[in-house]
């Protein structure tokens, strides 16, 4: 059975396919047989894995179709592959009628993604994420970029794609790790709009990690319908959305850094995730039980809790004051109220984040 949840734009609508052994037909109504000038981008695990044969479907479809593979890990989500990518484009050349496929992660996603943004002012592009991260995440609602030295993805666009094709089974190819660190997207989720999909997980979580097939289904389903519920009513980023973003400015100062791929995507919002809610505790927002539910879940999924032993509370707000969220000097940021409930809180003080962060580390978590 396919599950499809419709993304309705005023421009650019798309489905979201779900399901177990979908790609073979799938991929040729969908992709193949709409469009004639297709290139796959991918990276070199997943190039590997099409080639061995050892994915089947995929095998089959895409053995014709031209492929250029980027190296693996979040530090190659930059201009230079970015520049890499177009120059494979031109000299072939390819038009506006090209159509790239995404297949890989996070990052195979948003280079992709951004490329089809920019290229000839703007080609068409499909989603097909293998990690649970990317399929909770970061292949749906458009958001597209590479990473600067300063600052990760602060060069990107908003770019829909014409589809995402959600295969489960391709979450058997993942690393242990890569499949933990999925989890620490869906936690966010829960602690931001559902209070029982989170008392769900607290449940659920060890099934999902086992890739039981109907609890995945179940979980990643209701990731992308809580997604595209935002998505569908703030496209880029004005109100609802920014939400999302729980965590995330201190996952992405601990990524900034410790240097990109040194810490997964996952596991610095993990540890984001217990910042916010620790620093919503401190400021008499959140009460401590809250807190500790959300740290304990993330530990017994086998998430970090605590930064870097080498950041300093000063390396956390030299990260932080160029994340995209500032304005004017002052740090935004998502704070949980309560578990499945949060807000935009905009007036804190740079020296009460530092002393928070301060205490933070102190405590033995």
């Amino acid at each position: 059975m396919v599950h499809k949840i419709h993304v309705n734009l005023n421009i650019g609508s798309y489905d979201i396919s779900i399901g177990f052994n979908i790609l073979k037909n799938f991929f040729i109504s969908t992709v193949l047989l709409k469009n004639t000038n297709n290139i796959i981008i991918t990276n070199h695990t997943i190039k590997n894995i099409i080639i061995k044969n050892k994915y089947y479907s995929v095998n089959e479809n895409t053995k014709n179709i031209p492929l250029f593979s980027i190296p693996d890990g979040e530090s190659y989500k930059n201009l230079k592959e970015v520049e890499n990518i177009i120059s494979f484009l031109l000299k072939k050349p390819y038009g506006r009628d090209v159509t790239l496929i995404a297949i890989g992660g996070g990052v195979v996603g948003d280079i992709t993604g951004f490329v089809a943004s920019i290229y000839q002012r703007g080609v068409n592009f499909f989603q097909i994420p293998t990690t649970l991260l990317a399929q909770v995440d970061a292949s749906i609602g458009g958001k597209t970029g590479v990473n600067h030295v300063l600052g990760k993805n602060m060069i990107g666009s908003f770019w829909q794609p014409k589809g995402v094709l959600i295969d489960i089974d391709f979450l058997s190819t993942l690393p242990k790790e890569h499949l933990i660190a999925g989890m620490a997207e869906i936690v966010k989720y829960a602690i931001i709009f559902d209070y029982k999909f989170f008392v769900w997980l607290e449940k659920n979580y060890f099934k999902i990690l086992q890739l039981q097939k109907e609890t995945l289904l179940f979980c990643i389903k209701k990731c992308c319908e809580l997604k595209v519920k935002v998505v569908e009513s703030d496209e880029k980023e004005s109100g609802l959305r920014f939400f999302l973003n729980l965590g995330h400015s201190f996952a992405h100062a601990i990524e900034t850094h410790t240097g990109y791929g040194a810490w997964l995507h996952g596991e610095a919002v993990s540890v984001g995730l217990v910042m916010s809610a620790y620093l919503s505790v401190q400021l008499n927002i959140l009460h401590k039980d809250y807190l500790y539910r959300i740290k304990t879940i993330l530990y017994k999924i086998g998430l970090p809790v605590v930064g870097p032993k080498n950041m300093l509370p000063q390396d956390y707000l030299k990260c932080m004051l160029r994340d995209k969220k500032v304005l004017s000097g002052r740090i935004r940021l998502i704070l949980p109220i309560s578990i499945g409930q949060v807000e935009l809180i905009s007036s804190i003080d740079n020296n009460k984040i530092l002393q928070v962060v301060k205490q933070f580390q102190e405590r033995k978590y």
